[in-house]
């Protein structure tokens, strides 16, 4: 096996209690106790994030990568994005990291507005932004796509790595086989998606695996302007 590439495993160590949780929660069976007790944290987890959120309204999700530095043309992207979102009278949410996170928090807390977070326990990477006015911090990737997804009206999808795209198929999924409402998603560094939106509809079409109307929701730019329009004309 070429192991070159590889991401090395977390030293499990270095990490805390919290972040425990998700790692023994998926090797294996773990009998009837433990998993009683999985499910109680679980259960707790989630009620931690709905009573934390419970208030808020008119959210749009912020999705993408936490690598990105401040002068980077997509941070300035995701800041300018965020900005226009509030001036709009948008609650800006995102995972509460850095990168892409931090730069739509950011804009929206400069142009007067509400910036929220969903932070998650990471072995690195993950910390919370200085820019968010309220925010949370969770152990479970997927009780945190689920806090993400519940209170928004709306989804920006800004350039990201696995996280991001598992947070915007997961987001497509629930929309495609109604799950949740037929929400816009708007698609953002059209530069970034240039090679995903052919594979898409040459390929994933072409081949009957998702049909010409899924793709509907998804609307394409990278203006701030027209995002926010998009998504005011697509909403209540």
């Amino acid at each position: 096996m070429n192991t070159k590439n590889m991401l090395p495993r977390p030293d499990r160590k270095n990490w805390t209690r919290k972040a425990h949780r998700d790692i023994s929660l998926f090797e294996g069976a773990e009998g009837r106790f433990a998993d009683l007790k999985s499910a109680i944290k679980i259960g707790l987890e989630a009620l931690k994030g709905f009573w934390a959120f419970r208030k808020e309204r008119n959210v749009v999700t912020v999705f993408g990568s936490a690598r990105f530095e401040e002068d980077h043309p997509y941070y300035k992207l995701a800041r300018k994005m965020g900005a226009e979102l509030a001036r709009a009278g948008y609650t800006v949410m995102t995972g509460g990291g850095p990168g892409i996170m931090e730069a739509a928090n950011r804009g929206a807390r400069e142009a007067g507005g509400r910036s929220i977070g969903c932070n998650i326990v990471l072995p690195k990477e993950q910390a919370e932004n200085r820019f968010v006015d309220h925010s949370i911090e969770l152990c479970y990737f997927f009780i945190r796509k689920v806090m993400l997804v519940k209170y928004s009206c709306a989804f920006v999808l800004m350039p990201g790595g696995f996280g991001t795209m598992d947070e915007i198929f997961e987001t497509a999924t629930l929309i495609q086989t109604e799950k949740i409402a037929d929400f816009p998603i708007i698609c953002m560094g059209l530069e970034y998606w240039r090679h995903l939106f052919p594979f898409v509809q040459d390929t994933m079409i072409a081949a009957g695996t998702i049909s010409a109307d899924d793709l509907d929701v998804v609307f394409l730019t990278d203006s701030p302007a027209d995002g926010v329009a998009h998504i005011m004309a697509n909403t209540p």
